[in-house]
């Protein structure tokens, strides 16, 4: 296959379909949402100066960012270095090796930010022992949600004012540079975060998680906090049983991430009848295949969302249920700050 031809392939995976789920609920539906700021920080790159022919890139990466980046890099003729943890898969593994990347995987965890901080400190390691690399730096990179100024033009385009944009948090990237560009032309824009319960992004205890593509053990810096009005918190069996309703009521194959997704806009769509509300689904549940879409495997969630989010006046009340917070495009640090203030006065 040509160059031109894989180029082409690649952009179907790049440019997301909006498709109606209710009169006043559409879902932005990816095949792999992190090729828009795997491509554009690439191309950045090239065009600056900082990548050429001989670079190595180098990322850390657990899941689909690696996996655009691999495309990428495949299109490009560029070598990839990616170093990922046990969570990576058999078959996204030999899918990223396919396409030309090299896959390190860090066996143990950082006593201080996990998985996430042992990727990290591997991945000095091999930028200190290569002449020439590029990290694209996903967490800190402003070219990243730089990147979706063009996905905020899609929906102002076709669906005129948005509303309400709803979508999971994991560096940040997507629904901060969505949000943001949004804002232009619509400042009273309402920005929903998802969040997994034990992530540290919007100021929970880190602690072990199931959920992948949403959350973090560490704090990214592309996470503007003042970007969002609400925050959500959801648990694994939420998520893994709206997927399957996604999937059994518009025919969407999604990952969990958009069952996440799903869940808090299709409550929030509900509630709010005469706003449009756009949600985020980033990625196709051909990873799924063995789990969330096994009847079998499901059955160790079995416990059914409850029918809408039990609200919360701090992150540290959020137990482990589906429960909301009015976060007030405020600071992590202006909102720890009113909890401590709370809990002191009550």
């Amino acid at each position: 296959m040509s160059a031109g031809v894989f180029a082409d392939v690649v952009e179907t995976q790049r440019i997301p379909t909006l498709v109606r789920l209710a009169p006043n609920l559409y879902a932005l539906t990816y095949r792999l949402m992190k090729m828009v700021p795997a491509r554009h920080i690439l191309r950045r790159a090239a065009e600056s100066g900082r990548l050429d022919r001989d670079t190595s890139v180098v990322e850390t990466t657990s899941g689909t960012f690696g996996l655009a980046l691999a495309m990428q890099c495949a299109i490009d003729g560029r070598p990839l270095i990616l170093v990922g943890d046990p969570v990576i898969d058999e078959r996204l593994r030999r899918q990223l090796e396919d396409l030309g990347a090299v896959v390190e995987i860090v066996r143990h965890q950082a006593a201080a930010g996990g998985y996430q901080a042992s990727r990290l400190a591997r991945l000095a390691e091999i930028q200190t022992a290569l002449p020439n690399t590029f990290c694209p730096e996903q967490y800190s990179n402003p070219d990243n949600p730089g990147s979706y100024a063009m996905i905020a033009e899609l929906l102002t385009d076709r669906l005129g004012q948005v509303d309400c944009l709803i979508g999971p948090v994991g560096s940040g990237g997507s629904m901060c540079g969505t949000t943001r560009y949004l804002r232009q032309s619509n400042p009273g824009l309402v920005s929903i975060g998802i969040d997994s319960h034990r992530s540290v992004l919007f100021g929970q205890p880190d602690g072990h998680r199931v959920l992948r593509g949403l959350g973090n053990s560490l704090h990214p810096a592309n996470l503007d906090h003042t970007q969002f009005d609400e925050v959500h918190w959801v648990t694994e069996a939420d998520v893994f049983h709206s997927t399957r309703r996604l999937h059994q009521d518009h025919a969407l194959f999604m990952g969990p991430t958009s069952g996440a997704s799903y869940l808090v806009g299709s409550w929030w769509a509900g509630v709010h009848p005469d706003s449009l509300t756009v949600i985020v689904l980033p990625d196709e549940g051909y990873r799924y295949h063995d789990t969330v879409y096994d009847d079998a495997w499901l059955t160790g969630y079995s416990r059914e969302p409850r029918p809408s989010p039990r609200i919360v006046r701090g992150p540290r009340d959020a137990d482990q249920s589906w429960c909301r917070m009015l976060w007030r495009r405020r600071s992590l640090a202006d909102v720890t700050a009113g909890a401590d203030l709370i809990k002191a006065s009550g």
